[in-house]
């Protein structure tokens, strides 16, 4: 009767336990994440840099949003904001539907957006999106990166960014075909997990009428940057 009461009491606690540690995958949670804060500067325009991403939402649909900034021309800078809603594929792939604004330098442009973001082998993230705006406007950006743990707190990111137009567009100095191709290389120190501060390079190439206008504009299509910054999320 003893070892009946005791098995009893156990089962209950043991259900008790289970019941506070039930998680409700449906429940919406939310994350800001400021991949890149940063300063540039060398051959390039010198000048503040950002690139960001919040989302809301629960497993398996989102709100996702990501801006992205750098400088333009000495004198203004170049900017984007995209909004979508993001739809879980698989484990590791996430379909995306909305649009983006282009602003900054230039007219303001809009899209509609359509892509894939997810993990390949090895651990490499994904990032690739199509666009459609007016005048027949059509666009492409893939983007690339991975991130290499020496120690629990330092890392080394490389990422690859690409952006290709289907036509050009001379009043926000981009040409038809590949427009411009960034690479960078970012060392990281995590003081803690949500802030860690950095260091890099910069590498960018703007390609044909894209080069031209934007060295007429800013003094060069090839052009080295060092960064410093800081990486948070909320």
């Amino acid at each position: 009767m003893f070892v009946t009461l005791a098995l009893v009491r156990r089962a209950g606690a043991a259900s008790a336990m289970a019941q506070s540690m039930d998680m409700n995958d449906a429940a919406p949670l939310g994350m800001l994440w400021l991949d890149q804060l940063e300063w540039r500067g060398a051959d390039a325009p010198n000048g503040a840099a950002w690139q960001g991403e919040g989302w809301y939402g629960g497993d398996y649909d989102k709100a996702w949003m990501r801006t992205e900034g750098e400088p333009y021309a000495r004198t203004s800078e170049e900017a984007r904001a995209e909004l979508f809603w993001d739809h879980a594929l698989t484990r590791w792939w996430n379909l995306e539907v909305g649009g983006r604004q282009d602003f900054g330098a230039g007219p303001a442009r809009s899209w509609a957006a359509l892509g894939v973001r997810g993990l390949a082998p090895q651990g490499i993230g994904v990032e690739a999106t199509v666009y459609a705006g007016a005048a027949s406007r059509a666009a492409a950006r893939l983007k690339i990166e991975y991130e290499l743990l020496f120690t629990q707190r330092l890392a080394l990111q490389p990422e690859m960014e690409m952006n290709v137009y289907g036509r050009a567009d001379p009043a926000r100095a981009i040409g038809a075909g590949v427009a411009d191709l960034e690479v960078g290389l970012r060392l990281r120190y995590e003081l803690r997990r949500e802030f860690a501060p950095y260091a890099g390079v910069v590498w960018a190439r703007h390609y044909g009428a894209s080069g031209n206008d934007l060295g007429a504009a800013a003094a060069g299509s090839n052009n080295f940057s060092l960064a410093v910054g800081l990486r948070v999320w909320f």
